[in-house]
């Protein structure tokens, strides 16, 4: 079998993000040590196969130097995991069905997105969060405990011939820590430099022992940080643009009876006790104004999160058996919070919503009543009503607890049979999740009735306004409104579980010798099963016999519930072709009992043609399967967004070419989804002219197909032309289609399924209603999940490392930068290919440079990280807001600066049992650069606003 060459050694440690030096003596002690492990990429054991493709490896002492709490933050510097909107963090989390679940992150390779990036543990996989982000299930690595974390090893390419599905940009395997001797305290603290507080703190403690032939390693890990609001820093206090959906009501035109002194119109008006700074025009065509509102104030860039995990590894010998286990527990407890609900009216068919004009918080106002033409309706009762039609938000900020418990329990055994090693394991991962409401929450019956009088003490609401009815008062500050709060207010629950159970069998050995070494093989065969629900109560469901409404407001509604099994058999070879040129190959093959079967192949070629250059090249197909919560949702309430394209811009975008429109939709499963190909290809070298001096680059690339989503753009143009796609009011649960507004329908004399020309039907609706622009759309389009999209990412990775030796230090240096020559997406059939490189989140040029100094008993360092300019997001804004900008010189044209941050640390060795350490992250306390798009100022994936903040360090061995 062959060895380890130096040469392999010193591009193995080029791939550590923080490189590590051998001596002559560790060298040779590591080659023995190295001999029989398995490197993240191959299944074959002891052969030198780390030049075959780039591996980046985050050793022990980068993650106890890097001052990190949570494993996403050991990840978000990594430039394979930068950009994009793949990999997210707390900071995405919401009250919504697209947001993510609070206290949970995800890592993402390459932006291809967290369900195409495997998470490992030991090489094995892990039980996917039971809460889905949008539709994508992932694996939250918040829950894996970083005191149990060896080392994190990164490979950034196709990987499903060695490991199956999911690994379509990549694997990241997390190694944890065994046959440890002795016990370890670490004790941490760190907080902003701010005058607000983020403080956190952590403890975590290892004990391990050898005893006979066995080792038991345990350790045991809390933390706990506080939350991280928008308004805690200047740059993030205030929106730019203010939402027109204010706490401050406004009245819609139609109930309007002022008339401005320009247009000669009667126009829309805010609610007169608004603030005169949170005033803003809303139709500039008319003079139409509304009370702005700053959703800045109420949310938060980071929720608290506290988790508390612990776990055991344990080995013994068995005569001429191994047997292994490895398990864990953790527990994290996170609260999101979100802008407060909209008010929102008893069919969600608009903006706005109807309140009576007799209320008396009305009456009172003799302001408000004078600028009011009360229209007429019908109550929630049924009854003729004169009203005032507005629309607004309520007071109290949405807030939903979220608590995950995830375990995970490996048994395995291994020997030797016929001179190759074999491995046997069981494995079972779980993840549960619990959600409630703890706030903002609020029942859309019990509140419109309230808006006529009709609610009643014990929430009913069948009385009236003589017989004891309770009213809500949207105006004047909603002042008066604690008891009907209290009575509409609703904390609904929402339940998941995922399981994962599996089996493999393993071999790993020699088949034959050929002139220039061993043949090598590993081979298996592996099943698994899967389960997923995903519930929340009755009333945040999405019913089909309530059409489709859910009772409450503003609660994301997601039902999901699927299970599947898979086996699996795979083979891998490592062919040394000559002495200089070795060969990978390998095979893998999958059949799942819902959507069928997939076979992916891979070739890596190595070439040293001297003993300091290695070539190298690999070739693969990937795929990933429908996820669980995509095979199995029943019915999501979510929005779609679908690009404004010529075809259909006149008629739904009031001809808005480019912009976006975002309506409410319903997604439901698909049985016939097929699988997402993927092909990848990297290419690349690795020279090291000595063991102090490594320098890499690798040309990699991705052809990500058959991409799983909604395709929303291609079902506006498919009705342009299918009248049986076209629907008055809502669409039948077993049809799929557009909704349009009911009362265009009734007005014009319509049915579902009409066959007039759509440009028509606009311009007799243009003679009904002088202000429409578009075609008025119903809420609730059904849209079912498919293979709809594509895309394609290239680009190169370097690596420099180099160590210099002087008399009072070793000095190690390292640089890495990414740089991203493409990444094209065609999204849908019709909206043609987007280049999403140098556009808004996808930098062109990350880069970092690493400065570390060791001595006999300290220890320090210096990093840059740097991200490059790219396209700000003003295009997608409303027009009102871009031509705001354009007033100030800011086109659509706007480039985000680029964004250099460095961080440094120190820690220094009081004595043999006590190291103290300092962290310090954006030294220079540089804020990001500002964002006008539609993320709230910042880009938080690949900005930070927190500001300098510090990590204090004490570890102590006994």
């Amino acid at each position: 079998m062959q060895k380890l060459s130096s040469l392999a050694l010193a591009v193995a440690g080029s791939f550590i993000v923080s490189p590590m030096v051998f001596s002559a003596d560790e060298v040779a002690t590591e080659q023995q040590k190295i001999e029989k492990i398995e490197i993240t990429g191959s299944r074959i054991k002891g052969v030198d196969l780390e030049g075959t493709q780039p591996l980046v490896v985050i050793s022990a002492d980068e993650i106890k130097n890097s001052g990190a709490s949570t494993v996403y933050d050991l990840l978000k510097d990594v430039g394979q995991l930068r950009g994009g909107s793949g990999t997210f963090s707390t900071s995405e989390s919401g009250t919504a069905s697209n947001d993510t679940p609070a206290g949970q992150a995800a890592a993402s390779l390459r932006g291809l997105g967290p369900s195409s990036t495997l998470t490992l543990i030991n090489g094995r996989r892990v039980a996917a969060s039971s809460f889905a982000a949008g539709t994508e299930n992932f694996v939250d690595i918040n829950s894996i405990p970083v005191s149990a974390i060896e080392r994190i090893e990164i490979l950034a390419t196709g990987a499903s011939a060695i490991y199956g599905a999911d690994a379509v940009a990549g694997v990241i395997n997390y190694v944890l820590k065994k046959d440890f001797d002795g016990v370890e305290m670490d004790l941490s603290y760190g907080n902003s430099t701010a005058s607000s507080d983020e403080g956190k703190a952590g403890i975590n403690l290892i004990w391990g022992k050898s005893f006979a032939n066995s080792n038991l390693t345990v350790f045991a890990d809390y933390f706990d940080r506080k939350d991280f609001a928008y308004r805690d820093r200047e740059l993030t206090d205030e929106t730019w643009s203010l939402s027109t959906r204010g706490q401050f009501a406004s009245v819609r035109y139609t109930t309007s009876d002022y008339l401005d002194p320009v247009s000669d119109e009667y126009v829309g008006f805010p609610d007169p006790a608004c603030p005169s700074e949170l005033i803003v025009v809303t139709d500039p065509s008319y003079g139409d104004r509304a009370c702005g509102y700053n959703p800045n104030k109420d949310m938060l860039i980071r929720p608290a999160l506290e988790s508390a995990s612990g776990g055991f590894m344990f080995t013994t010998e068995l005569d001429s058996l191994r047997w292994s286990n490895e398990f864990f527990i953790s527990r994290t407890k996170s609260t999101a919070q979100s802008t407060p609900a909209n008010f929102t009216n008893l069919q969600d068919q608009s903006s706005w919503i109807f309140a009576a004009f007799d209320n008396p918080f009305i009456q009172n106002n003799d302001e408000l009543v004078s600028l009011i033409y009360p229209g007429f309706e019908t109550s929630p009762n049924g009854n003729d009503v004169d009203v005032v039609e507005l629309r607004g938000r309520f007071l109290a900020p949405r807030q939903i607890a979220n608590e995950t418990t995830a375990l995970r329990f490996v048994t395995a055994l291994q020997g030797e049979v016929a001179e190759f090693e074999w491995e046997g394991a069981l494995m079972y991962s779980r993840s549960e999740s619990d959600q409630q409401a703890l706030a903002g929450i609020y029942n859309r019956y019990k509140f419109n009735a309230a808006l006529f009088g009709e609610l009643c003490a014990d929430g009913s609401t069948d009385c009236s306004a003589e017989n004891g009815g309770l009213w809500f008062n949207p105006f004047g500050g909603q002042t008066g409104n604690d008891e009907v709060l209290s009575i509409i207010e609703e904390r609904p629950k929402r339940k998941g579980k995922s399981e994962v159970l599996s089996a493999d069998l393993r071999f790993n050995g020699d088949l034959w010798e050929m002139p220039a070494g061993m043949v090598a093989s590993a081979f298996g065969v592996e099943y698994r099963q899967e389960k997923l629900s995903d519930q929340p109560d009755l009333i945040a469901q999405s019913r089909f016999d309530r059409d489709y409404l859910v009772d409450v407001i503003g609660f994301g509604s997601s039902k999901s519930s699927a299970e599947r099994k898979q086996w699996a058999a795979f083979a891998e070879l490592f062919v040394p072709l000559t002495g200089s040129i070795d060969l990978q190959l390998a095979a893998r093959y999958d059949h799942y009992d819902d959507f069928g079967s997939s076979v992916n192949p891979k070739v890596g070629l190595t070439w040293r043609p001297t003993d300091s250059l290695v070539l190298r090249s690999s070739w693969a197909t990937s795929f990933r399967a429908p996820s669980l919560t995509q095979a199995g949702v029943e019915l999501r309430t979510t929005s779609s967004t679908a690009r404004c394209l010529p075809e259909f811009a006149e008629l739904f975008c009031g001809g808005e070419v480019g912009g976006e429109i975002t309506p409410n939709t319903l997604e439901f499963g698909n049985p016939n989804l097929k699988a997402e190909e993927a092909e990848s290809i990297s290419a690349g070298f690795a020279y090291s002219p000595n063991q102090d001096i490594t320098f890499t680059a690798d040309y990699w690339q991705f052809d990500h197909k058959k991409i799983i989503g909604t395709d929303l753009e291609s079902m506006l143009v498919r009705t342009l032309s299918d009248p049986g796609l076209r629907f008055c009011g809502l669409v039948p649960s077993d049809k799929i289609g557009i909704a349009f507004d009911p009362e265009l329908c009734d007005e014009l004399g319509l049915m579902s399924g009409f066959d007039n020309d759509l440009s028509q039907v606009l311009a007799d609706w243009q003679d009904i209603d002088s202000r429409a622009t578009s075609l008025p759309l119903f809420r609730d389009h059904i849209l079912l999940l498919e293979n709809t999209g594509n895309q394609q990412t290239k680009g190169i990775d370097f690596t420099y490392s180099r160590r210099f030796a002087a008399d009072w230090a070793t000095i190690r240096l390292s640089a890495d930068v990414t740089k991203l020559m493409s990444f094209t997406r065609d999204r849908t059939a019709f909206s043609g290919t987007e280049q999403l490189a140098g556009s808004f989140r996808y930098p062109k040029l990350l880069a970092s440079m690493k400065l570390r100094i060791s001595g006999d008993n300290w220890f320090g360092g210096v990093s840059i990280n740097y991200t490059s300019d790219y396209q700000d997001e003003i295009a997608l804004l409303e027009p009102a807001d871009i031509a705001l900008l354009a007033e100030q010189g800011i086109g659509t044209d706007r480039r985000v600066p680029s964004w250099t941050k460095v961080n440094a640390n120190f820690g220094y060795d009081v004595s043999n049992n006590l190291t103290l350490s300092l962290n310090i992250d954006n030294v220079f306390d540089r804020e990001p650069p500002f964002i006008y798009g539609r993320y709230k100022d910042v880009d938080f994936i690949n900005h930070d606003v927190l500001g300098r903040n510090y990590r204090l360090l004490a570890t102590y061995r006994f």
